[in-house]
């Protein structure tokens, strides 16, 4: 991908919430997609950490059919109306991405290197991060809406029961995705000389990008 077509994915990615299940590419190129991401992201001393599933169609709804019940247990009565709402536009997407983390691995990597055994779950926890940007870079690319939920942990049993998960994945976040069926909001940018410095060079930061 040319740097300005990558530049430009990453300017249209934005939470979107208005969704529907009419994907502009079949599920087979997606799933390529997100794969390719899974395989070729990188890692905390390559340790390959990260963990992906994606849930199409009826597994989709189902996983927010979950979240509602695992919302009844620790909403309170007066708010669960508008978290259900907030559930059910999920819903109507067409799929949902869940990443997870493997403890298994970073704590391989704590025994091999114990000078940074702290710091390897926040390298963990990067690692992931990368993952799901990239992804939603990708969607993004192909003309599809995106936005990310953290409902860990409380879905945590729900979704280790529902589609067998290892003891050893810690769920990190929810990526819902469908059609676009309606805009982002809209986003102000802060300027970038507030959060962009560069030294040792002449040009200035507005004239960087």
């Amino acid at each position: 991908m040319p740097c300005q077509e990558l530049q430009h994915a990453e300017a249209i990615r934005r939470s979107v919430y208005t969704l529907d299940k009419k994907l502009p590419v079949d599920q087979e190129k997606i799933t390529a997609m997100i794969g390719h991401t899974v395989l070729h992201a990188p890692s905390v001393f390559n340790c390959q950490s990260t963990r992906v599933i994606v849930l199409f169609g009826e597994e989709h709804e189902k996983l927010w059919e979950l979240a509602k019940e695992a919302l009844t247990s620790i909403v309170a009565c007066d708010q669960f109306g508008q978290k259900r709402q907030q559930v059910d536009k999920f819903k109507k997407a067409a799929a949902t991405v869940l990443f997870f983390e493997d403890k298994s691995a970073i704590r391989g990597l704590q025994t091999n290197f114990p000078a940074y055994a702290d710091l390897f779950p926040t390298w963990s926890a990067q690692t992931n991060a990368m993952v799901q940007y990239a992804i939603w870079v990708k969607l993004a690319s192909a003309g599809i809406g995106a936005n990310l939920q953290h409902y860990n942990p409380m879905i945590d049993e729900y979704v280790a029961a529902e589609w067998s998960i290892p003891d050893s994945w810690q769920l990190y976040a929810q990526m819902v995705f469908g059609g676009i069926a309606g805009p982002a909001d809209d986003k102000e940018l802060d300027p970038l000389e507030h959060r962009f410095k560069v030294f040792g060079s002449n040009l200035k930061v507005s004239e960087t990008v």
